[in-house]
């Protein structure tokens, strides 16, 4: 489950390091550009409110490997883009079914008792955060050798192999709350009422993500516009310094499973915060850059497992449906950061980045101090 939820979450981010190609081949500005990992997630928040929920009322191996299927169809629409309004109707697509690891995840807390259940979800989330960083390494090197389209064939093709590798290993499930798809949905909204913690957890990957996401939609505009004019290989590269991330996961995983209070919400948010004031400091320093990814990734990794590892106790009979609700707000958060990233950058440069990442942080801590 760690590996394909890697494999698929990947999808969402192949395009980040590749902007700056994907600009010069359509012959578009920064911000027209930026459009593109706006609208993937965009897609992504669609596919967590239409299908994720389907995984509490249906056999989930079945729909992770329709899901896998799918999303391969729309990385090859992308790869084969004729102009950038193809390409960002396929980013959607990639989007609406790249949400594997939200039928996964789930579906983890429900194999694993409850002491385990910490555990459980910092495993596969930890195997998701190397997927999204590791993809984008992969797609900068893949990109700077054999272009951006090359970097989406890569990814159709893991799919294949993820798909069968599923199809052998997974195991078969029962629904745990059969109903009509309507009657499901409208759940969503009595789950959002009922559940004033989720309500919390949801605000607060929200505005984490968003964060993160302003951060990373830039890096490689920001490292093109240095005076040594980096390639989307520099910037795929910094996804391997943030692996220290994904390694703490577990950890973080066991200790959430073990505290009901929000220290550790409290001590992530900080250290993002923190990330953002090396990265305004730094000065365009690789080193200095370096270093805030190591704070930024940690810090949102470690709210995330907090954050999931909480609401997967409220429902037990609802946890995708819970974690539906959570990620819609999650990856809403994350369109918005990725655009607003963009605008910030073209108007205010890399210092107009870093302001609004750590603006979005501190409205996260203190949300969570005064709570």
């Amino acid at each position: 489950m760690a590996v394909a939820s890697g494999a698929a979450a990947a999808n969402l981010y192949y395009n980040q390091p590749l902007l700056p190609d994907i600009a010069r081949t359509f012959g578009v500005p920064d911000h027209a550009v930026g459009l593109i990992p706006t609208l993937t997630q965009i897609g992504y928040g669609i596919g967590m409110l239409l299908v994720v929920p389907l995984g509490d009322s249906h056999e989930r191996r079945k729909l992770v490997l329709t899901l896998t299927g799918l999303v391969t169809l729309a990385l090859l629409g992308a790869a084969a883009a004729p102009s950038l309004a193809v390409l960002a109707l396929a980013g959607v697509a990639i989007g609406v079914t790249t949400c594997v690891p939200q039928v996964l995840v789930p579906y983890a807390a429900t194999l694993a008792a409850p002491e385990e259940r910490g555990r459980a979800v910092g495993i596969v989330m930890s195997g998701l955060l190397f997927g999204v960083l590791l993809s984008r390494t992969l797609a900068g090197v893949i990109g700077e050798a054999l272009g951006w389209r090359a970097a989406y064939l890569f990814g159709a093709g893991l799919m294949v192999l993820i798909g069968i590798m599923l199809r052998l290993e997974l195991p078969p499930s029962r629904p745990a709350a059969p109903m009509p798809y309507r009657a499901l949905l409208r759940s969503l909204l009595a789950l959002v009422r009922e559940e004033p913690e989720l309500r919390l957890r949801a605000f607060l990957g929200a505005v984490t993500f968003g964060a993160l996401t302003a951060f990373w939609a830039t890096l490689a505009l920001y490292l093109r516009d240095l005076p040594p004019h980096y390639g989307p290989r520099t910037a795929g590269l910094f996804g391997l310094v943030g692996v220290t991330g994904a390694l703490a996961a577990p950890l973080v995983g066991r200790a959430a499973g073990t505290r009901s209070d929000r220290r550790i919400n409290v001590v992530a948010i900080a250290a993002m915060l923190v990330g953002f004031a090396v990265l305004a400091a730094s000065g365009g320093h690789l080193l200095g850059i370096a270093a805030s990814v190591v704070l930024l990734d940690f810090g949102a990794q470690a709210n995330q497992i907090s954050n999931q590892t909480r609401i997967f106790a409220l429902r037990p009979e609802a946890t995708s449906r819970v974690n539906t609700i959570y990620m819609v707000a999650y990856f809403s958060g994350g369109a918005l950061g990725a655009y607003a990233g963009a605008v910030a950058y073209s108007a205010w440069g890399w210092i107009g980045v870093c302001a609004l990442g750590g603006a979005i942080c501190a409205a996260g801590l203190a949300v969570v101090l005064r709570r």
